[in-house]
């Protein structure tokens, strides 16, 4: 195969031993591991912060591994993801709280969706209560239901205190962050990867003996950039975006509440964050095919809010008109459409697309967060690295 790049450009190329593009939760935690094991790494990251996209536009919930498939990804990288974040939280001094959920069925039609949901989660390993009606209200006076599960381990963090601290952690390994840098295009050679490299508007390259695409809503885009592997590995991305609104004043909750979920969303729900502000959200709104994510527009429309009232006011039905203020909205990448069921996390390592030192992470969505610093642990697994 004849190269892309010129003789010039391969010449100043800079070897790296590791490139991760993107430094969000995901990006900066699988940095981290490799750091720590030892290896030279530099996150790339497209805007002059950390962990602007995905990873700062969600509910900030540790999730407990209550929804996901047994021994799926999801299943197996949230409930490891939750025992290492706590843990990381605790001992790196990042805000959190473990404050439980209860999953609730509002009517007798709910009822099999939270057996589902209680005989995933245990099958997962995760506890779970059933309680009736009277035993949720005797927890939360406010709620309405029929019956709910009891988590008692999921809990909330400060997303951004997160990834400062695994970027600590990063650094302090060897590690190192460029932030305004953004990969091009990349070509798999023998005994590496080259990648053209935008770095504060100027360009530069790098041959980089591992590459790890973490980059949240254009992990697709980047792999398609990567000439040598091939396209059949590099799935149609779609995106949704979800809306949030605050509430004014103080919720009578203590606990976060949410619906039994309907196919693959979760419903409306009302989660706390740090200082005890309620939000519900997100809704879910699927953006056009072949959506630019550079052109996404992020923006609530405070019209959303009517179809807010009916979906909480099932749980809880003294939620007053005009309650609901628009906050922010995120956007997820899906690796599926509308109707479509949910697939699994893909990560994507040498044995399935046969590229070395490849790795592509691809639909990281929920529980993504929760399970950052156990997806750091798979992929340095995949990468060999003790």
């Amino acid at each position: 195969m004849t190269t892309s790049f010129s003789a010039e450009q391969l010449a100043a190329a800079e070897a790296v031993d590791v490139v991760v593009v993107g430094a969000g939760a995901v990006g900066l935690a699988v940095a981290r591991a490799l750091a720590q094991a030892g290896r030279e790494v530099l996150v790339l990251e497209r805007e002059t912060a950390i962990g602007t996209g995905v990873s700062s536009r969600n509910s900030e919930v540790i999730h407990a591994g209550l929804y996901y498939e047994p021994r799926s990804l999801k299943a197996r990288l949230c409930v490891r993801g939750k025992e290492l974040l706590y843990a990381f939280c605790e001992s790196h001094g990042v805000a959190h709280r473990r404050c439980g959920k209860l999953v609730v069925a509002t009517d007798a039609a709910q009822l099999d969706a939270l057996k589902n949901i209680e005989a995933r989660a245990q099958a997962n390993g995760v506890p779970v209560e059933w309680l009736s009606g009277a035993q949720a209200r005797a927890l939360e006076p406010a709620l309405s239901a029929q019956a709910a599960l009891l988590s008692p381990s999921t809990g909330i963090v400060d997303s951004h205190g997160l990834m400062l601290a695994l970027q600590g952690d990063l650094e302090a390994a060897g590690g190192a962050v460029a932030l305004a840098s953004w990969l091009v295009r990349g070509e798999v050679g023998g005994d590496g990867t080259v990648l053209e490299v935008v770095a504060d508007g100027a360009p530069m390259w790098l041959k980089a003996r591992t590459v790890v695409n973490a980059a949240g809503l254009f992990a697709c885009p980047v792999a398609r950039a990567i000439r040598g592997l091939d396209p059949r590995h590099v799935p149609t991305e779609r995106y949704a975006k979800g809306s949030y609104f605050s509430l004014a004043g103080k919720a009578p909750f203590s606990r976060l509440v949410y619906p039994a979920p309907q196919d693959a969303w979760l419903g409306v729900h009302l989660t706390l964050d740090l200082g005890g502000q309620a939000k519900f959200g997100p809704d879910l709104e699927w953006l056009p095919a072949g959506q630019d994510p550079l052109a996404i527009d992020y923006t609530v429309d405070a019209r959303r809010a009517d179809g807010f009232y009916g979906e909480v006011r099932r749980y809880w039905p003294a939620l007053a008109d005009g309650a609901l203020q628009p906050s922010y909205s995120g956007v997820r990448p899906k690796l599926y459409g509308p109707g479509q069921p949910a697939p699994d996390f893909r990560i994507d390592g040498p044995e399935q697309h046969g590229v070395p030192g490849l790795v592509n992470l691809f639909g990281i969505e929920s529980p993504g967060l929760t399970s950052a610093l156990a997806i750091g642990e798979h992929v340095a697994r995949l990468l060999q690295v003790a």
